[in-house]
């Protein structure tokens, strides 16, 4: 696997069932828009890190999407912490 160009890793084996259907479930996945993208971008990171240096286990996507399922919370929390820092400092400076 480590051979292989970047792009064959979306054609090879259950990646676009992964994104198409199991990442986008909305109960589980992020909720706020800044978090989806995170969310996104991580399990994408986290499937390329687990199919090029762990040949013993190709099929990383539905790894990748439970633990950010894991993470989703975790991801929300600190993008509405974000927002309501940035909201106080705009406020405060007015």
């Amino acid at each position: 696997m480590v051979n292989l160009p970047f792009h064959w890793h979306v054609v090879v084996g259950g990646y676009a069932f992964g994104l198409v259907y199991m990442a986008t479930e909305p109960v589980t996945a992020a909720h706020s828009e800044t978090g989806k993208y995170i969310y996104g971008f991580l399990i994408g990171a986290l499937v390329v890190l687990i199919r090029v240096f762990n040949p013993a286990y190709p099929e990383g996507v539905m790894l990748a999407i439970l633990f950010m399922n894991m993470m989703a919370p975790l991801i929300d929390h600190f993008v509405v912490e974000h927002n309501i820092r940035r909201r106080a400092m705009r406020h405060a400076t007015v």
